[in-house]
């Protein structure tokens, strides 16, 4: 995963200064030395602080960063989460980069621990989805961890589910998944088979075969959600998904499911407010 985070940030700056960042290098002097702080202003979870780390070391090595507030702590207007001292070039040209991955992630964290409160007192757990910005997905996910959420998979590559698409093409449940135990034994992988049932009759197929890990319900209602964890009982986990939003979460996690998947932590979030300046 490091690999990736390195290609981003190697990209995001190419992408961003090209052959110069003409205004910093004809104004400034490459031997000036500066402060710059981070300041809050919007309250929320913070998140991407070892990330700005991580880009601040990437571009000029040389730079210091002190840090007084961690990843994952509350934060409100007016609170400095660090300060940072090097070359002026350098701070100018890692504010921008620095500033769109720890907004963007913050919010993230922010928006998931607003939801995680929701469940306070069930056994429930909200998890993320693939819906996330290209190329940022692994910033976008430790942002859900940050703000008390889960993984639900990283990507393609670490967990198997089996959804509508893959099921129709398939020819059906059984088939999809008969096929996914042969590939896993074949290729040598401990997988673990998720399996998206659209209504009880597909619940039921599930229900039948050996090797299942997890059963999504797609759209189900509340009603039908607490009749489904009834059925399976306890032998399978249990994930909710499709439509669910921050007023319906609460009555689908007291259905007893393990899981609730919400593509809005990453797909709508806003991002917090703050800025880098001099000080």
């Amino acid at each position: 995963m490091k690999e990736l985070i390195d290609q981003l940030i190697s990209l995001s700056f190419a992408e961003d200064i090209g052959d110069g960042d003409h205004t910093t290098l004809s104004c400034i002097p490459d031997s000036a030395i500066g402060k710059s702080r981070l300041i809050i202003k919007e309250e929320g979870i913070i998140a991407g602080v070892e990330m700005a780390r991580e880009i601040f070391h990437r571009f000029d090595p040389t730079m210091k960063m002190e840090v007084y507030i961690n990843d994952g702590a509350h934060v409100k207007p007016g609170d400095i989460a660090f300060v940072v001292e090097g070359k002026v070039q350098s701070l100018l040209q890692t504010e921008r980069l620095m500033l769109n991955v720890m907004q963007r992630m913050s919010g993230i964290a922010t928006i998931t621990n607003e939801y995680v409160k929701l469940l306070e007192g069930t056994k429930c757990r909200v998890l993320d989805t693939r819906k996330t910005t290209p190329g940022m997905r692994i910033m976008e996910k430790d942002a859900v961890r940050i703000g008390g959420g889960c993984n639900h998979r990283i990507g393609l590559f670490d967990m198997i589910l089996l959804k509508d698409n893959h099921i129709d093409f398939a020819g059906g449940i059984p088939q999809a998944v008969s096929r996914a135990q042969a590939y896993c034994k074949e290729k040598g992988k401990s997988l673990k088979i998720e399996v998206e049932v659209r209504n009880f009759d597909e619940l039921d197929q599930v229900l039948d075969l050996e090797g299942v890990d997890r059963v999504m319900l797609d759209n189900f209602s509340v009603e039908n959600t607490r009749k489904a964890v009834e059925i399976v009982n306890g032998r399978l986990e249990v994930e909710s998904s499709g439509g669910i939003t921050f007023d319906t979460i609460r009555s689908y996690a007291e259905c007893g499911v393990d899981y609730v998947s919400v593509g809005a932590l990453t797909h709508s979030v806003k991002s917090l407010d703050m800025s880098f300046k001099a000080c």
